[in-house]
């Protein structure tokens, strides 16, 4: 089942026409000085319908996955990464996860990363520190 998904997807995406990769609808700015701006990234919404391997429903999710970058007097990325996940049947469980995520470059290939991870899978919420590697 997976691997059909990601044919499905794959396709999809490669028999887009070019018009329909273009940029989003929030636009870039820069100030005149260029030490403040926003330039988005991605900024997606998806809907999805859940089947495990056997082909149960595992329910529906909705994720919004936002990852802009901005500059303040230096480049950062903050990404906002929110999944909510529930069945249409009554009495079953609901679940929810955001990350909060701020990214300093460091190199073209090395960043360093803040994460603030708040779910209904943790009792608290989770701080993350790390180093990113891009490739």
């Amino acid at each position: 089942m997976r691997k059909l998904v990601l044919l499905v997807c794959v396709t999809g995406s490669l028999l887009l026409p070019p018009a329909a990769s273009a940029e989003g609808l929030i636009p870039s700015f820069e100030t005149a000085s260029g030490k403040i701006g926003f330039y988005p990234i991605s900024n997606e919404i998806s809907y999805y319908q859940n089947y495990d391997d056997s082909g149960e429903d595992r329910g529906r999710t909705l994720q919004i996955v936002a990852i802009n970058g901005f500059k303040l007097f230096t480049d950062f990325n903050f990404e906002f990464t929110a999944d909510y996940n529930y069945d249409l049947t009554p009495g079953l469980c609901e679940d929810h996860y955001v990350e909060l995520s701020l990214v300093k470059p460091v190199t073209s290939f090395v960043s360093v990363n803040y994460q603030r991870v708040i779910s209904t899978f943790e009792p608290e919420s989770i701080n993350q520190f790390g180093v990113r590697l891009r490739f």
